[in-house]
């Protein structure tokens, strides 16, 4: 059983990633129809494994257990990453070409007139999903049978590579590389929040302050600030 439910993840979490990798790379739909798109995925998929698996259940909940004392080295975090992400912005902003992310956006539908609402769902909802997805199904969930090492590298590279699509055209290929490897360590330090409170809170609120900093890049980038 543990081995159907370890492959179970496996693939959903792998193939899943894929899938909206290639439609933001390929399809490039309208960034509200992407939406449906990860709310399916991210979601209503991953919750059939705990419909399906019954034995589950339980850790399905501890997944949603609110601990605080988990709650301020996750928010300490946060403004750290913050801090990262948009000094290396500004580090990095007169040496390479950002206006990338500017068409690349725009084909999504999004520009200085709407990116507010966009940066509202973007900084609370897409990302918890996915932190319901790479870290509650994809880490701590798959950790439970196959060991923390393997679930930590298999969910942190899965969560960089579900970035590719979207990226594709933002960056310069030595910023890439550093965004790439910056989306793996961010998913690292995510699940080593996660692995000591076993719920997906922790990782999600420092997730929402790297959020903001990139919203905030975004603001800058599309002239809004």
């Amino acid at each position: 059983m543990k081995k159907k439910q370890s492959l179970y993840i496996i693939l959903a979490v792998t193939l899943l990633s894929l899938a909206v990798t290639l439609i933001d790379a390929f399809i490039a739909p309208a960034y509200f129809v992407k939406v449906l798109f990860k709310v399916i995925f991210f979601l209503l998929i991953p919750m059939s494994y705990f419909f399906f698996f019954k034995s589950e259940k339980e850790g399905f909940k501890k997944l949603f257990r609110f601990q605080k004392q988990t709650m301020l080295k996750a928010l300490l975090f946060g403004v750290a990453i913050y801090a990262v992400i948009l000094g290396g912005y500004f580090l990095t902003r007169n040496y390479f070409d950002y206006s990338g992310i500017v068409s690349s956006i725009g084909k999504m539908g999004i520009d200085g007139d709407n990116f507010l609402y966009v940066s509202i769902y973007i900084a609370l909802i897409n990302s918890f999903l996915e932190e319901f997805f790479f870290r509650g199904f994809g880490f701590i969930t798959l950790s439970a049978h196959t060991g923390k090492r393997f679930a930590y590298i298999f969910s942190s590279a899965l969560f960089a590579v579900y970035h590719a699509g979207m990226m594709r055209g933002m960056f310069e290929l030595p910023i890439l590389i550093l965004v790439f490897v910056g989306l793996f360590i961010g998913g690292c330090i995510f699940n080593y929040l996660n692995g000591s409170s076993e719920n997906i809170y922790t990782s999600w609120a420092a997730h929402m302050f790297a959020n903001f900093a990139i919203n905030t890049v975004g603001f800058i980038v599309l002239g809004v600030i």
